[in-house]
């Protein structure tokens, strides 16, 4: 009964809110989807030590039958919900970090028209991913799959009267088509090559596929290796993977509120979730494991090169994400899956942390987001600067190696740097390089930030000054709890998670083949290894120092001197314009031409303009012909009858 509970509460809460928002009005609507929130993240947290090994060191599954959903001849899915550790931690994530987005939303949104509605979308998209992480089966994983990209369409274009917020709903949907339809294709390929859609079966019958292929254009390919990588396309989208993360940024139109759930515990953790949910099925395909590994390790060197230059507060943190979903791809293809879900678990407390305490800087300069309009705000919310800093601090993996006390990101991201120096392959090494090169990026734009928005001079006008302050209690208590996570989160966790033993945590949950030891060798790795994450991260600090605090001008100055790097970064790689040429512009190019030939030179031609407007001017010359006048109709027959006698004696030659 709890983990029914669990799930369907957000449902509950989505469907009054979203039905009957107008009969119980704004306030009883948010308090009522926050409370059933509150006790869905309770709950969530019992689960978590009932379930795991934390408490007993053994871990266990439950599986709840809720109703048959789909029969048709052989082919059964049953609607179930399977509680294990992967879904307890992740029950954890979602509910607690939704539950403090409701808490949250009740300050932030408490001027918006359409409070109801905002609230059930956002219990609809809770819903959506709990379902998504306590399916048993495939086709129930698509649904919440789905079901998510659903609801981040509804909650980025909430404010529909802005073309901008439309635009990028819409590109999020797209976008994720592109992703979702690989997604589709693995799932119709596991039922074809396993005949079954269930978890359990497909995993146990995975070793029996190894080495098996099948022929494509004349190529003979790998059943398995091509399954994981079409699994895998599905999570490049959602997770906003390279060349499939550009609508993530664009995500940034929707309420602050919306950024922190899709950022930190929702859509965007649902790829990693699927990758460790298959790790049965990618441990037996290598090769998808070097693609997932470069993908990942790719992404998060990109994303962290964009972000250096940023200037929308959002944005930087949105591009942040992306890089950190790099981090979590490359851990889980390097086969230390637990390390990544480690990630995404204290990911979700300062990524909350940030975007929430980023909403608090917004709220206070009157809905700003431009950095470069701010400026000297730390004196005047000095409680949502402190927060920004905890989560800064978090984000920047700042610790001691080798004491092991740190924030959140230390024990997390600096595990993942390990593993992939003691992982010895090639992609492991590129991945090394990257997650070394993207922690000092990530230090520098993360005190970029705090540099330009809480100190040197006020840039904001006087009269946005003369009103700042610190944001409500109802917005601020839920920065207090998520600083606590970034806080504590990774030292209470690590060893259970991710330590020697970490089998009595998981338990079968995780697959990891005993020849794939990068997370065991994490642990003894050289001493510069350990340090080398924080020395880059320190550099990373002290250049922001210098260009935004010692000398303001350098920044400018160093903008202009290499100003073809700064426009590429600037404009992100050029992905956008890229896409526009190669698929958005012949798309409508094709479109005009079927539009313009197809339909209105042919089509048109023949149809309406043609044949009908032809039949259409006969008819109207001939109904001129009917007058109503007698004497008309009696010299048309004389007419007639003059006609037929001529012709009666020309035919018989008279």
């Amino acid at each position: 009964m709890i983990y029914v509970l669990i799930v369907f509460a957000p449902l509950l809460g989505a469907f009054l809110a979203g039905i009957f928002g107008r009969m119980l009005g704004d306030k009883p609507s948010m308090y009522l989807t926050s409370g059933l929130m509150v006790l869905s993240a309770v709950l969530s947290w019992v689960v978590l030590f009932d379930i795991t090994g934390l408490v007993t060191h053994e871990p266990r599954v439950e599986v709840v039958e809720l109703l048959t959903w789909i029969r048709s001849d052989d082919f059964s899915v049953n609607w179930a919900l399977q509680i294990d550790s992967l879904t307890a931690v992740m029950l954890v994530v979602v509910n607690s970090v939704s539950c403090l987005v409701h808490i949250y939303s009740i300050g932030y949104m408490s001027h918006d028209h359409h409070k109801a509605r905002f609230f059930s979308y956002l219990s609809l998209f809770t819903f959506a991913m709990l379902m998504l992480v306590t399916s048993d089966n495939f086709v129930q994983l698509y649904f919440g799959w789905e079901g998510v990209g659903l609801a981040s369409y509804l909650l980025i274009g909430f404010w529909y009267h802005k073309p901008s917020a439309n635009a990028a709903a819409m590109k999020a949907f797209i976008v994720n088509r592109v992703g979702d339809f690989g997604f589709a294709l693995g799932i119709a390929g596991i039922f074809l090559v396993y005949q079954d859609v269930t978890f359990k079966g497909v995993f146990e019958a995975t070793p029996d596929m190894v080495g098996h292929t099948f022929m494509f254009l004349g190529y003979e390919v790998d059943t398995l290796t091509t399954i994981c990588l079409l699994l895998f396309m599905g999570a490049m989208g959602k997770s906003a993977q390279l060349p499939l993360h550009t609508w993530l940024p664009d995500a940034m139109e929707g309420p602050t509120p919306v950024s922190a759930l899709i950022h930190a515990a929702t859509m965007v953790t649902a790829g990693v979730f699927m990758v460790a949910r298959c790790s049965p099925m990618f441990e037996y395909s290598p090769d998808a494991l070097a693609v997932v590994t470069v993908i990942g390790a790719s992404t998060a060197f990109f994303a962290a090169t964009v972000g250096l230059v940023q200037n929308d507060i959002k944005r930087v943190i949105a591009y942040s994400t992306c890089s950190q979903l790099g981090y979590m791809f490359f851990a889980a293809g390097l086969s230390a899956y637990p390390v990544a879900i480690f990630h995404l678990f204290t990911h979700a407390f300062f990524k909350a942390l940030l975007f929430l305490g980023a909403g608090s800087v917004i709220h206070a300069v009157a809905d700003e987001q431009d950095m470069r309009k701010m400026g000297g705000l730390g004196p005047h919310i000095r409680k949502t600067a402190i927060m920004m800093w905890i989560g800064s601090l978090a984000l920047a993996g700042i610790g001691i190696p080798l004491v092991g006390i740190g924030f959140a990101g230390f024990y997390s991201k600096d595990l993942i740097i390990e593993s992939a120096f003691a992982s010895g392959s090639g992609v492991g090494q590129f991945a090394f390089i990257m997650g070394v090169s993207a922690a000092m990026m990530t230090a520098f734009y993360s005190w970029r930030l705090l540099f330009m928005t809480f100190n040197g001079k006020p840039r904001a006008p006087r009269e946005t000054m003369a009103h700042i302050h610190d944001s409500p209690p109802v917005m601020m208590i839920p920065l207090y709890l998520l600083a606590v996570g970034a806080v504590f989160a990774g030292g209470l966790f690590v060893y259970a998670m991710t330590g020697h033993h970490w089998q009595e945590f998981w338990g079968e949950a995780i697959l990891i083949l005993p020849q794939n030891t990068a997370m065991e060798d994490a642990h003894s790795v050289p001493t510069w290894v350990k340090f080398a994450p924080l020395v880059v991260t320190a550099a990373g600090i002290a250049l922001a120092w210098l260009f935004y605090i010692r000398n303001p001008d350098l920044a400018e100055g160093t903008a202009r001197t290499h100003r073809p790097l700064y426009l590429f970064l600037l404009n992100k790689w050029y992905f956008d314009e890229l896409f526009d040429l190669i698929f958005v512009r012949p798309a409508k190019f094709l479109g005009r031409l079927l539009w313009k030939r197809g339909d209105g030179w042919i089509i048109d031609r023949l149809g309406p303009d043609g044949i009908a407007a032809t039949v259409l001017k006969t008819t109207r010359r001939v109904t001129t012909v009917q007058t109503g006048y007698l004497y008309h109709y009696a010299f048309a027959m004389l007419i007639g009858v003059a006609v037929l006698v001529t012709f009666y004696f020309y035919a018989i030659g008279v």
